[in-house]
């Protein structure tokens, strides 16, 4: 069984080594976009060694994340280390596979027709297998006639002298299905992402990778600041409105 205590733990965990990843992940944004500002002058290995080394960055961010789910899947799937907005556009506790798809189109304008029809292809691909993934979660909700899993993992067991109770039987099934498919569906992000790069020349990999970082970025920066107004709205402060408005 898992006790409050052991959650709390489990997030504090992963909200450092999250912590800590972000501010790697900036520094990689740093070397991106200076390589984008030499990008003519830069030598292909190297630009391909910044690449391969910001893949390896999500990489481990999978990996850690993987290990905290076997711990509390639900917790995973109501993730506190995140922003209110970062947790509304989450799908199966991450970011949509299709949402690369956008970010490269915009930052990379310059793919030749070879490269449209692969991407498109894998676009397709991509949609059968988020169909699918959706598909699988629906059927979960249905078989346990659950709530929303954010209300699933909100209510996750009953306290007593500090213990969860469970329905064992119920509870290991329901945790296992989704540790199935959150695992499913890391494996297409994984895969997509590296099938998307794979397509692309060392230039137009390092510009997408850049896009991908700012955004993720920009959401974590502007969450932060709306969940701040927030706080301070609750403690009677007020707070200005936001200067980067309703985005």
């Amino acid at each position: 069984m898992t006790n409050r205590s052991d959650s709390g733990s489990i997030s504090n965990v992963f909200g450092e080594f999250f912590e800590a990843w972000l501010v790697r992940q900036e520094h990689f944004l740093d070397e991106l976009l200076s390589a984008q500002q030499r990008i003519n002058e830069a030598r292909d290995e190297d630009l391909r060694d910044l690449v391969s080394r910001v893949l390896l960055h999500y990489q481990q961010y999978y990996d850690e994340k993987s290990r905290i789910a076997q711990r509390d899947v639900f917790l995973v799937f109501s993730p506190p280390w995140f922003t209110s907005l970062e947790r509304s556009l989450l799908w199966i506790a991450g970011y949509k596979p299709g949402l690369a798809f956008r970010l490269l189109t915009e930052s990379v304008p310059d793919l030749s027709d070879g490269q449209r029809v692969r991407m498109a292809r894998l676009m397709e691909e991509t949609r059968v297998e988020e169909r699918a993934l959706n598909d699988k979660l629906a059927k979960i909700h249905e078989s346990v006639a659950a709530p929303p899993l954010v209300d699933v993992a909100r209510r996750y067991g009953k306290f007593s002298n500090g213990e969860i109770v469970e329905e064992d039987v119920a509870i290991d099934e329901l945790k296992s299905a989704l540790e199935s498919v959150l695992a499913n569906s890391n494996l297409l992000r994984t895969t997509m992402a590296t099938k998307l790069v794979d397509m692309l020349n060392s230039a137009q990999a390092v510009r997408f990778l850049a896009a991908v970082a700012q955004f993720q970025l920009k959401i974590r920066s502007l969450g932060l600041e709306r969940d701040a107004n927030k706080q301070r709205e609750l403690n009677g402060g007020g707070g200005g409105r936001s200067p980067i408005g309703n985005w």
